[in-house]
């Protein structure tokens, strides 16, 4: 596996150092932590075909695919553990996909593991056979059940299991609700890890991070408290931004509002979908994977994923006409649609392209890693498009505004776009970049080790850049990058282990001149972005 430079340092270096034997790929998908969070020990997607790192004992382990690649776990004849990390390790969450794929028997089970001593000695948060969801403790000999809550996970479907151990709580969540928690001192600390017993199982997407302070005030079936500026969970709430204003005959956006919803998961059923004429609301259930490279969609849709694990890969979703030289919008430009809550995987062009003066787009709550160009692209003309709550990460050229340095005619007065409580995690570069856009609004976003630049301003671009948080970030703005100057206010960012902010200057209109917002204390803002951005976090 090729490391991720992070300021000059491999990334697999960086997680050795906290307690990682091995190498490890990334996580694809973060829940929100209940408790305070801190600091990342592990994460492994298993993309880079290995389980370097992880001791198995028992059981059948291997990489497979299964979608993606995972970890699984084939024996059905006795219990399995695959542990990794440190016996030093105390107060953290372990949190991983787990697809049970049969049990033998009745009282067998598959799940997470924290705070093992051994592969007989430790905690985990299990989903049985029964549909229960057990926290459990095994000290040698049968596991012991310390909770016991409801949250079935039938075979052959997906989950994402968290077990939380701070100090003698322990509270496991499905899904990101809290469904059972128990008190037990008997193990104060232990490595993380993956078990099954006389059941097979698939795993994915493990993380592990420290958790600190006191639990969330929450019951155990209303599921841990929202960040305080996350939008409400109604998925037809508006946007925030540019998406929102009154503009080129389109009132805000709404996407497939008062047409029929429809479900799909086949390639065949998403493309005939997104190419259909009219208002139309298209739920995505399961990743997909579509030929390359990007397939149109139609004006007035709304194509969001169904639960945390749903998206698109290999192809991306092109938001716009055929690319062309005309320097003014045509009569048929693609309008108000919106893309939310969907995983974008493998690409092999843009995730997501927003072209040819397309406008009223929301791009909100994805997460999107591992594309071959952008993630996010927005370009020839494209305007009012407001990108909020996404997690970008594994991925070097993110996010695009501005196709080209010679296509002023067609982009100058466009390019009309806010990004707002985005998470620009390990992305090197275009965070986003600019290029003749005016307003551009770049406002409590979390930034953390971009070892290229963070906003780049270019071509007589205009940017303002409020309120976000800048974490060990080479050059968290420029107005100068690559030789072409912009123009950019920048104001009220906490800089986080960033030595220079870069340059800045002149005059840039205010986006408030266009719509209301509020700007959040950037110093709440990287636990605010963490818990809230990406998939799974709307209630779809």
């Amino acid at each position: 596996m090729k490391p991720i430079r992070t300021r000059g340092r491999p990334r697999w270096r960086l997680l050795a150092a906290a307690g990682v034997a091995g190498t490890l790929s990334a996580v694809a998908v973060t829940y929100g932590m209940p408790y305070a969070f801190a600091d990342s020990l592990l994460s492994d997607t298993f993309e880079d075909g290995n389980s370097n790192g992880w001791s198995k004992s028992g059981g059948s382990w291997s990489v497979v695919t299964d979608g993606s690649l995972v970890y699984r776990q084939s024996g059905q004849s006795s219990d399995a553990r695959t542990l990794v990390g440190q016996t030093t390790w105390a107060d953290y969450g372990v949190q991983a996909r787990v697809k049970p794929t049969g049990f033998n028997g009745a009282n067998r089970h598959v799940g997470v593991v924290a705070r093992a001593q051994s592969s007989s000695n430790y905690y985990a948060l299990v989903v049985t056979s029964g549909g229960a969801v057990q926290l459990i403790k095994r000290a040698g000999g049968d596991p012991v059940a310390l909770g016991t809550g409801s949250a079935a996970v039938p075979v052959g479907n997906w989950a994402t299991l968290r077990l939380d151990a701070v100090g003698s709580s322990l509270r496991g969540y499905v899904n990101g609700n809290l469904v059972v928690q128990a008190t037990d001192s008997g193990f104060s600390s232990g490595r993380a890890g993956l078990a099954t017993s006389y059941a097979s199982a698939s795993f994915d997407d493990v993380e592990v991070a420290t958790v600190t302070g006191p639990p969330p005030t929450t019951g155990p079936t209303t599921g841990p408290t929202l960040p305080p500026t996350e939008p409400p969970l109604d998925p037809g709430a508006p946007p925030i931004g540019f998406a929102s204003v009154n503009a080129l005959g389109q009132n805000g956006t709404t996407g497939g509002a008062g047409g029929p919803t429809v479900t799909v998961d086949t390639p065949a059923e998403l493309l005939a979908a997104i190419s259909q004429s009219g208002p139309l609301n298209i739920r995505v259930s399961g990743m997909i994977a579509l030929p390359g490279p990007m397939h149109d969609v139609t004006s007035d849709k709304t194509i969001v994923g169904v639960g945390a694990s749903s998206g698109i890969t290999g192809g991306g979703l092109n938001i716009g006409l055929p690319a062309s030289d005309v320097t003014s919008p045509p009569a048929d430009a693609v309008h108000n649609v919106i893309v939310r809550n969907l995983n974008f995987r493998n690409t092999v062009d843009d995730a997501v392209n927003v072209q040819m003066y397309s406008h009223h787009v929301w791009i909100d709550h994805n997460d999107l890693s591992l594309g071959y160009d952008g993630l996010i692209d927005i370009k020839r003309g494209a305007s009012y498009v407001t990108v909020s709550w996404n997690h970008t990460h594994h991925h070097t050229k993110n996010m695009l505004l501005g196709h080209d340095d010679s296509n002023a005619a067609q982009d100058t007065g466009y390019l009309k776009v806010t990004y707002h409580n985005n998470w620009f995690d390990r992305t090197p570069q275009r965070n986003p970049r600019v290029r003749f856009g005016e307003p551009v609004h770049v406002f409590n976003n979390y930034f953390v080790y971009n070892t290229d630049v963070g906003v780049a301003c270019q071509l007589n671009s205009g940017c303002v850049v409020e309120g976000n948080y800048f974490e060990d970030v080479e050059v968290p703005w420029s107005i100068s990058y690559a030789g072409s100057r912009g123009r950019l206010v920048a104001r009220n960012n906490v800089l986080a282990g960033t030595s220079e902010a870069g340059d800045s200057g002149g005059t840039v209109q205010e986006p408030s001149t266009y719509y209301r917002y509020s700007v959040a204390d950037p110093n709440t803002i990287k636990s605010v972005v963490m818990a809230g951005s990406g998939t799974g976090k709307i209630g779809l």
